[in-house]
């Protein structure tokens, strides 16, 4: 996309899943030709959802998203097969990673020596995955303090310099998109709908989209509950009623919303964007 518009065409990326339903129906099997009317077709569409084309260092910033991510999932599993190497030994450990590892130690003596070094094996790689993710958000932290629409980004309550960078990384200035609702939906942090005879019900979320920086604004979210009571500055006391009136995960939900609303205008308006008046 980024050499097609050097030669100064504009190139509009799209999913797979969002052409598929345009393939003509009654064809038979996948053939270029097929795809191409599709394809046609699909990008004419008024509502068709196109993928942001990223610059290059835009790019590189979501290989270090990509890789921590990675890093982090590793070290899920790597705790799990630890937790079921013991288990077999009759050592159920809780769910707890550090009750896990001070379970260990304290029952590891007891496992035969084979096992004992296995375990050893696992807990020095766990050690080592947890020094490159704590490396790799040593980096992200610089990027985000050099990057000025990051630091915008930070200024927001549950925006961390990991979830700047993911955002920026992922959507850049936020201009494929109309507005914070668009981006909202875009991430699945909007309800469902059902409606049918004039009669309108919301469900639950769609969490669709990129899971990984919905799970970010999730995480960003939940942050801003804790001692949220204890301040008295005009956001924590609309997130305490919110706990009150919602309970405590759909306020969850509609603070990580929010925040994605505020951070398209953030984005979008760049140092035109005021978040509190001057009032």
């Amino acid at each position: 996309a980024r050499l097609f518009r050097q030669y100064g065409h504009e190139p509009r990326l799209m999913a797979a899943k969002f052409v598929s339903p345009y393939r003509m129906a009654g064809k038979s099997g996948k053939n270029d030709a097929a795809d191409a009317q599709a394809i046609c077709e699909a990008v004419r569409r008024p509502h068709m959802r196109f993928v942001p084309v990223k610059d290059e260092s835009q790019q590189a910033m979501q290989c270090l998203h990509r890789i921590r991510q990675g890093f982090i999932e590793e070290k899920t599993a790597t705790y799990n097969r630890l937790r079921g190497l013991i288990s077999e030994f009759g050592v159920i450990a809780p769910q707890s990673t550090d009750a896990l590892r001070h379970m260990v130690s304290e029952q590891k003596s007891s496992l035969p020596l084979q096992v004992q070094q296995c375990v050893n094996d696992l807990l020095e790689h766990i050690d080592r995955i947890e020094d490159n993710i704590t490396e790799y958000d040593r980096i992200l932290s610089r990027m985000a303090k050099t990057d000025h629409r990051s630091q915008r980004l930070m200024e927001l309550k549950g925006i961390g310099p990991t979830t700047a960078c993911a955002l920026v990384a992922s959507i850049g200035n936020a201009h494929d998109f109309k507005n914070g609702r668009q981006l909202a939906a875009w991430l699945g942090l909007t309800p469902s709908q059902y409606s049918s005879g004039g009669k309108s019900k919301l469900g639950r979320i769609t969490k669709a989209g990129d899971s990984y920086l919905r799970t970010l604004l999730v995480q960003g979210a939940r942050s801003v509950l804790i001692g949220a009571e204890k301040r008295t500055d005009l956001f924590s006391r609309w997130v305490c009623s919110l706990v009150d009136r919602r309970g405590y995960w759909r306020a969850v939900v509609a603070i990580a919303a929010k925040n994605a609303r505020l951070c398209w205008a953030s984005l979008h308006y760049g140092d035109d964007f005021r978040l509190y008046s001057a009032s």
